[in-house]
């Protein structure tokens, strides 16, 4: 349970000791600001951490590092300052009232951090450029912060499918990178941890995958799981552990605000419902008749409606129907698993892991690596990586003083 937001109360900056980056990819976006705004909520003490898993008794001696170690940064194209972000959200109700004030000093720290993104139209630089200067920006973040390591996380919008759902396979590799993978290819060569947060190629493009192989690196992603397909991968298993014949799966979402618009482009809502169909698939071992429609409300801003309406055949061939509505915010659903992998991703670089990370399938819709489709072995897996974490002693490598 939270408690009341003092609208004069603002923790410094220096309060909490710099130690580890969070270099988020969307830096000004809802999800990025709840990221910030949030974290300096809890160690200001101003609210408890509901939904971080990792501040649960299952990671209770694993060496993640502290919530207030974290410092944060990041690129991003829109030029919204993060205060003035995180006053809209709070004004639409996404964080409380009065949180922006109490976290002012936090939001600005963040807010100087933040570098330009791109490719801006008119931008003349070579993907070896962009990724180049993406990489020194994260580089010069660590440096002058002092910090021992970074993780890079992209919160972006969702890029548009290339072609089909599993752009990994069917891109080709001399095609030309998109913006979701020039900066993960940043991250790898400024020697970071890399989490796609978001359905968007990222590290999933063909011509990185040497690099990603011969880093080092742990990595993991891809696509949160947030809201309608987290309650998927509970009922598809359900159905199929039950032996019940799901017939037809349909489904819609309604939401507004930078994702309801991003989402409006249709190959941007392609490849972020391969994701949510991929789990069916996985789950009930064909794919059901049905699609999910994602349409843009701006009136409903970050919350977001999710309906699903499921058609089963029970014993003796009964036909029956379960529907199921999930309202919720977006970002600050997101916000807490943003914290969550961050850390996770710290401690493994620290741990001298790397390699995709399918222990972390818990979190995503489309998890990297050989991993399960159902909820409840995914959490398994996590329980299991907080066990290996244990059996790692604490101070692994520190970030590589040159990376090109």
């Amino acid at each position: 349970m939270s408690v009341p937001v003092p609208v004069s109360v603002s923790t410094a900056v220096s309060d909490s000791p710099p130690g580890v980056g969070v270099w988020l990819i969307g830096a000004r976006g809802s999800v990025a600001t709840t990221v910030v705004a949030g974290r300096a909520a809890l160690t200001a003490g101003l609210h408890t951490p509901t939904g971080m898993v990792t501040e649960t008794a299952l990671f209770t001696g694993t060496g993640l590092p502290p919530l207030s170690s974290l410092v944060f940064g990041g690129h991003d194209t829109v030029d919204c300052p993060l205060p003035k972000r995180a006053e809209a959200l709070a004004a639409g109700g996404v964080l409380p009232h009065g949180l922006p004030t109490a976290v002012a000093a936090e939001l600005a720290a963040a807010e100087r951090e933040i570098r330009p993104g791109g490719p801006l139209p008119g931008d003349t630089r070579g993907p070896d450029e962009l990724i180049s200067a993406f990489a020194t920006d994260i580089d010069d973040f660590v440096r002058r912060r002092g910090l021992t390591r970074a993780v890079v996380v992209n919160v972006a919008s969702t890029e548009p499918a290339p072609t089909g759902s599993r752009p990994e396979r069917l891109a080709p590799p001399g095609a030309a990178l998109p913006p979701s993978s020039l900066y993960a290819a940043a991250a790898l060569r400024a020697g970071c941890p890399y989490v796609n947060f978001t359905p968007s190629t990222g590290l999933h493009h063909p011509a990185l995958a040497a690099l990603a192989a011969t880093s080092g690196l742990p990595y993991a992603g891809r696509d949160g799981k947030t809201g309608q397909t987290l309650l998927r991968s509970v009922l598809g298993p359900m159905f199929a552990q039950r032996a019940l014949t799901v017939r037809a799966w349909s489904g819609t979402n309604l939401l507004g605000g930078g994702d309801g618009a991003a989402l409006a482009d249709p190959a941007a809502a392609a490849a972020k419902n391969a994701g949510k169909e991929r789990v069916l698939t996985d789950s009930l071992g064909a794919t059901p008749e049905g699609e999910t429609h994602i349409d843009d409300v701006p009136a409903l801003g970050d919350w977001k409606t999710a309906w699903d309406h499921i058609a089963f055949d029970g014993f003796l061939g009964t036909r029956m129907v379960l529907q199921t509505t999930w309202q919720g915010c977006d970002s600050t659903l997101a916000a807490p698993l943003v914290l969550d992998l961050a850390r996770l991703l710290a401690r493994a670089h620290e741990a001298s892991l790397s390699g995709p990370l399918p222990d972390l399938a818990f979190y995503f819709k489309d998890p990297l690596g050989d991993a399960p489709t159902a909820l409840g072995e995914q959490y398994a897996k996590l329980a299991g990586f907080a066990e290996r974490l244990r059996g790692h002693g604490v101070g692994g490598p520190e970030p590589r003083e040159e990376t090109r």
